[in-house]
């Protein structure tokens, strides 16, 4: 990182579907993770929708490159990412939670379900619902009262005009009566 250009300034700017400089601050924090990766949570205080949806890229690319370092930052997650109310925290959540299970305690994972169960009632983002479907569905292989709540919401979402939704909907019911 410039020692004068905060992780916020680098991640802010450009055209929002756009990585801008993204790989950048991942390759930064990379460098040294205790001391930066606290550096790039503190983006998810911006006023800046753009920094927020890039954090969590960027989170997304080095929780899944260094698994380990999410066990120190779920209960940040879970405790920060609702409060954003931008469906990119959301689904980044829920991605984050699904791939980074074995690293949450059974407190963290029912937050996480808990959450989940709001995303899939509340949320008309087709991502944060795919998001939401894939880990609740996962969570629910071994839950019998998450499999009970959740397959009649699967089955509604199996009728969406989203095909994506639909078909992972259609997919996590088959799962979940077998």
């Amino acid at each position: 990182m410039h020692q004068e250009e905060s992780y916020e300034s680098m991640l802010s700017g450009g055209h929002p579907n756009s990585l801008g400089r993204t790989l950048e601050v991942v390759a930064d924090v990379e460098k040294d993770l205790p001391s930066h990766l606290p550096l790039l949570f503190a983006c998810y205080r911006s006023k800046d929708t753009v920094v927020r949806l890039r954090t969590s890229n960027a989170f997304k690319r080095l929780f899944r490159a260094y698994p380990d370092q999410f066990k120190a930052y779920a209960s940040k997650f879970l405790k920060k990412l609702p409060t954003l109310s931008q469906p990119s925290a959301d689904w980044t959540l829920m991605q984050l939670c699904f791939e980074g299970d074995e690293y949450l305690s059974k407190a963290q994972r029912l937050k996480a379900v808990e959450y989940g169960k709001l995303l899939i009632k509340d949320s008309d983002d087709w991502i944060v619902q795919n998001a939401s479907i894939q880990a609740l569905s996962f969570w629910a292989l071994d839950d019998a009262k998450l499999r009970r709540w959740l397959k009649p919401k699967l089955s509604k979402l199996s009728q969406s005009k989203r095909k994506s939704v639909a078909n992972r909907a259609k997919k996590a019911l088959e799962q979940l009566s077998t």
